[in-house]
């Protein structure tokens, strides 16, 4: 029993110095709470806007007297088409001689259903207004012994037709989060990979045999990188064709262009890993970085709407690499986008690599023996 109280005594003594371990122990936990907090009490509403060609003013007067419901006019069915390629609205309502014809951008899930309810609510409310407004007109040309034998009135079913530029009616919402998730497993593995390893060079003392040598720090940096670069390409095609081949996620656009998308993401994930690794000294302080890193990410990714969030919280997501890949890969599969239309979330990634580059450089000086 000595003997254990003393092994006890050792553990607990080694953990008091350890502040990093006892501040990830203590505060990690209440960021993630805080965070999570923000993030799914902020705002649960999810805001639709709705394009109307040819349509009733009555109608177009009752979907907006819908909760979160915006409807905007459009003069011809080309116009409305454009509007809704440009994300400007996320559905067109064209009414038609044989009822109306409902396309949806269905790029999420949500504001599909939410349009769907919207639309035969308002249909129903609308069909009931004008009923009673006829019969009230009929009753009031008619003596009260008519009155008495007019036949009951029956309701005329106004057809709906939907089609939908994204998918189909089973859509649902992990197929919006598939491409965001593709995003999340390429960054994960390749920062814990990449950190990892290089972390037992550095225990190992292979870096610091390889930093007493002649070898300019920047060669050392570009040299992991390339070598771990090929892993991190490799598992990044594993995960994209995977995901679509396997899971059949339906892609509008090209997939190679998912994959460039991907691969510059794998490339911001190895730098980011092995700056982490530079303050890390064994592998448990590395994983002690996740919920610092990566689970943050997670919550502004875009799989959660960041729209649904209040406006200030929504700027955590512009520091994070995740929400320009997710919002590039997004619109590749969902929109048909090319690489020129999601060139500005691309080259943010860009950025982040170089300047993790920079800092990995400027890192290995505490290491090199002068």
């Amino acid at each position: 029993m000595r003997r254990t109280l003393a092994i006890a005594k050792r553990v607990t003594l080694e953990l008091l110095r350890d502040k990093r371990t006892l501040a990830l122990m203590f505060l990690a936990p209440i960021l993630i709470l805080t965070l999570m907090k923000l993030v799914f009490t902020a705002n649960t509403t999810t805001n639709v806007n709705l394009a109307t060609v040819n349509v009733q003013s009555s109608l177009v007067k009752q979907i907006d007297k819908m909760s979160h419901i915006d409807t905007h006019n459009y003069s011809s069915q080309a116009k409305a088409k454009k509007a809704l390629k440009s994300e400007k609205v996320d559905g067109i309502i064209q009414s038609k001689s044989d009822g109306f014809h409902v396309t949806y951008a269905n790029t999420d899930p949500s504001k599909t259903a939410a349009t769907k309810a919207a639309l035969n609510t308002s249909v129903m409310v609308n069909n009931m207004q004008k009923l009673k407004t006829t019969l009230t007109k009929i009753q009031s040309q008619m003596p009260a012994q008519a009155q008495a034998n007019l036949p009951q009135q029956k309701q005329t079913k106004t057809k709906i037709h939907n089609s939908y530029v994204y998918g189909n009616k089973d859509t649902n919402f992990f197929d919006k989060m598939l491409p965001i998730l593709m995003g999340f497993f390429v960054f994960f593995f390749v920062f814990l990979i990449s950190g990892m390893a290089l972390l037992n060079e550095r225990t190992s003392g292979t870096l610091g045999r390889l930093l007493a040598t002649p070898v300019r720090r920047l060669e050392i940096v570009f040299g992991y990188m390339i070598s771990y670069g090929f892993l991190a390409i490799f598992q990044t095609l594993l995960i994209v064709l995977f995901t679509i081949y396997v899971l059949q996620v339906e892609v509008v656009g090209n997939i190679l262009n998912i994959v460039i998308v991907n691969v510059i993401l794998a490339f911001v994930a190895l730098a980011f890993g092995i700056l982490m690794s530079t303050f890390a000294k064994s592998e448990f302080q590395m994983m002690q970085f996740i919920p610092l890193v990566i689970i943050p990410q997670v919550f502004f990714s875009g799989i959660i709407p960041l729209d649904t969030m209040a406006h200030w919280v929504q700027y955590i997501a512009y520091i994070l690499p995740l929400k320009y890949s997710g919002e590039a890969t997004s619109d590749i599969v969902m929109s048909g986008k090319n690489l020129w239309q999601v060139m500005n979330p691309i080259l943010v990634l860009l950025l982040f690599l170089v300047i993790l580059t920079m800092a990995n450089i400027r890192g290995l000086r505490r290491y090199r023996k002068v």
